[in-house]
């Protein structure tokens, strides 16, 4: 399975914000959302990624207080990025050797779609299941169905 069939399972949603913003606002949107990452865009830009560890780390861990911290003071500069072609074995293993959550999806240099860690265990949880019933049927003299 590759990341362009996650996306059109989950959709293309891409939810953003400003790097201008405060910490405040991005974690309200996340909240609202109930999600646990935004990427940072400056218009298509991807400038950075923002995830709730972000914000444990370089805000509350630091005394630093979310209303007045902009985003792009705590956000993740260096964002690793998925395209639609990446299977999900691979992007499983670039955030178990990251120790990331979430993957931007770029195509043609724009954010397309962000995938996280569960969407990934949900789809290959799915294969495995698509398997298994396949096994059943064999094992059971009703294969191919």
């Amino acid at each position: 399975m590759k990341v362009r069939d996650i996306l059109k399972s989950k959709g293309y949603d891409v939810y953003s914000i400003e790097a201008e913003k405060t910490v405040y606002q991005a974690i309200a949107k996340m909240d609202e959302l109930d999600i646990g990452a935004l990427v940072v865009m400056n218009g298509d830009e991807l400038m950075g990624i923002l995830s709730e560890r972000d914000y444990r780390s370089k805000v509350i861990l630091k005394g630093r207080t979310s209303k007045k911290t902009a985003v792009h003071e705590i956000m993740t500069g260096n964002v690793y990025c998925a395209t639609p072609e990446d299977t999900v074995e691979y992007c499983m293993s670039q955030m178990t050797d990251k120790k990331i959550r979430h993957l931007p999806v770029v195509e043609d240099n724009q954010v397309i779609g962000v995938i996280s860690i569960g969407d990934l265990v949900k789809s290959i949880i799915s294969k495995q299941k698509g398997e298994i019933t396949n096994l059943r049927h064999y094992i059971q003299g009703q294969y191919p169905r």
